[in-house]
């Protein structure tokens, strides 16, 4: 009896300890950081949620120099201008020639972003793409990237800054909470599916 109360303990122990990990790990897993970043052939920056922030973080790494390209992706979310175009003119404004500047009007979600910018790629050479997007969007955006463009891609991930959401605090308010359980959800969908759309 003794014996089977010690393998109860360490079992229910080992529970608890891999749920606080999942818990306090989980900001950590939807935020990939690439630190520091690398020459790249393109910036990559996927509209949504805070895409004047988005836009802003690809135009500060075109600025450091780190790509030739910078490719702005996303619809419009109402009937006005697409988000692309509006992260162009953005991009445009802060003094990025047009020439270095893709758009894709059309996507719709995250799946579409990553065809949509392959199709405006594929024929240029780019080989590595630094992605941008929101710190709690990265790892699905990532991972659907990936999926899309394939292995002889590589990519680099940075965030834009949201100060409403955090990594080491994602469960602390109602947004973080809803948005990091949100996308946790889509990324078990994906691995339980294999559907990225």
């Amino acid at each position: 009896m003794k014996k089977f109360l010690i393998v109860v303990g360490v079992f229910l122990t080992s529970i608890a300890l891999v749920c606080i990990v999942i818990f306090f790990g989980l900001g950590f897993f939807l935020s990939p950081q690439t630190q520091p970043l690398t020459q790249a052939d393109a910036i990559v920056v996927v509209s949504g949620g805070q895409t004047t922030t988005r836009a802003q973080k690809g135009i500060e790494i075109y600025k450091d120099g780190k790509a030739p390209k910078i490719v702005f992706s996303g619809a419009a979310l109402d009937d006005g201008p697409s988000n692309a175009s509006a992260m162009r003119e953005q991009a445009i404004e802060a003094g990025i020639p047009e020439s270095a500047i893709l758009t894709d009007v059309d996507s719709q979600n995250t799946y579409q972003n990553a065809v949509d910018t392959k199709k405006l790629l594929q024929d240029s050479g780019v080989k590595k793409i630094i992605l941008v997007t929101s710190p709690y969007h990265q790892r699905r955006t990532h991972d659907t990237f990936s999926h899309v463009f394939g292995p002889n891609y590589e990519i680099e991930d940075v965030s834009s800054y949201d100060d409403r959401w955090s990594k080491s605090g994602w469960w602390q308010t109602g947004f973080a909470r809803s948005i990091s359980l949100s996308e946790l959800q889509k990324i078990l969908y994906i691995y339980l599916t294999g559907n990225y759309e």
